[in-house]
């Protein structure tokens, strides 16, 4: 789930977040980036849980059209979503109601009213009623689903703005959410069990983000030197905080990361720099590092490891 780039966000928001609050507290650093990495896997599965919300709506609308005097075709409208194979598949994973229950998620409990709205929002949908003509079938079922959560789930106004005053990282982190998400619901077939994403793709993965923290913050001094002696005319307060940063971590990959090639370092801080500094800033970051590379390569200072990496 969690890729280089978004450990690498997640290191420079907590990087920034110590500069703002001048703390230099390095364990209550590591606690905020495990936890801003933690409440993204948080996210995922609240996603995922809003299937089972909507269908567990759907159940006890359902028991309540029974005994009440709603038109027939009201009760067929939601007897169809509430029998449909591929949602109650999703929902009936026993991995994801581990997760949902060892995190002690209650965010739809405590906010029930967003079961309620998708449910209105699903049933009154044209690809619903169109649904509701067509012959039932896994792919159908299956399309549903996929459509529930492309036209009414991830694109909800609503739903954003409580994940962004729930936790303020998850605005940045709902879209790569809504994405795996989509990618496993398309890959989901019949008799296959939901296999959902780990947090880290591997150990190695999940002990990057602290060391580049540790080692930024650490060598920080060093890092800024190489960076004032190549804007020599340049104030310090002219330079943009999240672009100095940025360079700091560079630096530091270039120079205490033998594993990772030059390039892959600077395109990913780039790329950084173009969603979360200013409209310049990626030119003027390309443009320092591009230089402390070949100044480093002529001093033999970049030692990495493996073909290819210079």
């Amino acid at each position: 789930m969690l890729n280089r780039r978004h450990i690498r966000t997640k290191v420079m928001q907590t990087i920034f977040e110590m500069a703002l609050t001048n703390n230099d507290d390095l364990n209550l650093a590591y606690k905020k980036l495990n936890d801003s990495s933690s409440s993204m896997y948080d996210l995922y599965l609240l996603q995922y849980q809003l299937f089972i919300v909507i269908l567990q709506k759907a159940r006890k609308l359902n028991k309540t059209t029974q005994k009440s005097f709603l038109k027939e075709n009201k009760k067929q409208n939601i007897h169809r979503l509430e029998n449909n194979v591929f949602l109650n598949h999703i929902t009936s994973s026993q991995e994801l109601a581990l997760l949902i229950d060892e995190k002690g998620l209650e965010n739809w409990e405590l906010d029930d009213e967003y079961a309620a709205l998708f449910l209105d929002e699903i049933l009154a949908s044209d690809f619903y009623i169109a649904y509701q003509n067509e012959d039932s079938s896994f792919d159908k079922d299956k399309e549903l689903v996929l459509n529930i959560f492309k036209k009414i789930i991830a694109p909800n106004d609503k739903l954003y703005s409580y994940y962004e005053d729930t936790c303020i990282s998850w605005t940045d982190d709902l879209p790569h959410v809504n994405t795996i998400i989509l990618k496993e619901l398309k890959k989901l077939t019949v008799g296959t069990p939901l296999k959902l994403t780990k947090l880290f793709k591997d150990e190695d993965d999940q002990k990057f983000g602290k060391e580049l923290l540790s080692k930024t913050v650490l060598n920080n001094e060093e890092l800024k030197n190489y960076i004032d002696k190549k804007t020599p005319k340049w104030d310090a307060e002219r330079i943009a905080s999240i672009d100095s940063i940025l360079m700091q971590m560079a630096i530091c990959e270039f120079l205490k990361f033998s594993s990772i090639p030059v390039k892959v370092t600077i395109n990913e801080y780039l790329e950084i720099a173009k969603e979360y500094s200013t409209k310049k800033s990626s030119t003027f970051v390309n443009g320092i590092l591009d230089s402390l590379v070949k100044d480093f390569k002529k001093e033999d200072k970049l030692q990495k490891i493996g073909r290819g990496l210079m």
